[in-house]
């Protein structure tokens, strides 16, 4: 790994960190145990498109065990990695497709993080009745990704203006 893609890494990842943090400070978003605007995926899907499937996963994975270990706890770590995994397999296909746009991808990543941590918290639980929370977590992913989304895109046309995509100028496609 070169310096400029280990710097650039780093500096996501610690970003991603801070937002995290910045998150976890917050309360109950909606009253809604768990739910959170997810302002750290603004670099995830940042990444995605401007570093790559491979680095953004990496980032995506360090910075959901950091965070399962600085703010949380064993179960919030399986649900951090639950959710974080399965959005960001799913982003990662939608995105190969080339029929979403970031907004789309993101959205879909917020819904399948939110389906990952359900998945997640029926297995820990051993029930089913966590369930009546799905509606209500499509709806809060849904909105996040889109916020996430509309972000994430300004950044990746910021940085793609600037020539700092993937080290090269371009339109961010890792090719």
């Amino acid at each position: 790994m070169n310096i400029r893609r280990l710097t650039t890494n780093g500096l996501l990842l610690a970003l991603a960190f801070v937002f995290s943090y910045i998150e976890w400070l917050l309360p109950e978003f909606l009253m809604i145990p768990g739910a959170k605007p997810g302002f750290a995926n603004i670099v995830i899907v940042t990444a995605l498109y401007c570093v790559g499937a491979g680095d953004a996963l990496l980032i995506n994975l360090v910075r959901i065990i950091l965070v399962g270990f600085t703010f949380g706890n064993l179960t919030a770590l399986l649900f951090g990695l639950a959710g974080g995994l399965f959005s960001f397999g799913v982003m990662t296909l939608l995105k190969k497709t080339d029929r979403f746009g970031i907004a789309g991808v993101s959205i879909a990543g917020g819904v399948c993080h939110n389906l990952g941590q359900l998945a997640a918290a029926v297995a820990v639980m051993r029930t089913t009745a966590v369930l009546y929370y799905l509606p209500y977590l499509i709806l809060l992913g849904a909105a996040a990704g889109l916020v996430v989304g509309i972000i994430s895109g300004l950044c990746i046309r910021a940085l793609s203006a600037r020539g700092n995509v993937n080290g090269r100028e371009g339109n961010g496609s890792r090719k």
